[in-house]
């Protein structure tokens, strides 16, 4: 029987010409093959929302995982599965 396991919903706020956001992305991009995810990814300075800008314009790149913010600046590989397995166990999905 197969189980079907509902995306984790990842957010990367990150902003144009940054370095670091793109180390993020690649790191998100190499763990997603892995997990499912579902990754929506918001420009801290083209984003409507005056609270992103707000909140977090001197800390992108930050990444939330269930609209909770786990990372910002740097993760790795190893940090973002063990927050991602977290996760599941948190939601029930083993």
């Amino acid at each position: 029987m197969l189980t079907l396991v509902e995306p984790i919903p990842v957010t990367l706020i990150t902003r144009h010409d940054c370095h670091l956001c793109d180390d993020m992305a690649g790191v998100i991009a190499e763990v997603g093959r892995t997990f499912a995810i579902d990754l929506e990814v918001r420009d801290v300075d083209a984003d409507p929302d005056p609270d992103l800008l707000r909140l977090y314009s001197d800390e992108v790149p930050v990444l939330l995982i269930a609209g909770r913010k786990a990372f910002k600046y740097r993760v790795t590989p190893r940090e973002l599965a063990r927050r991602l397995r977290d996760e599941r166990r948190r939601t029930g999905q083993h």
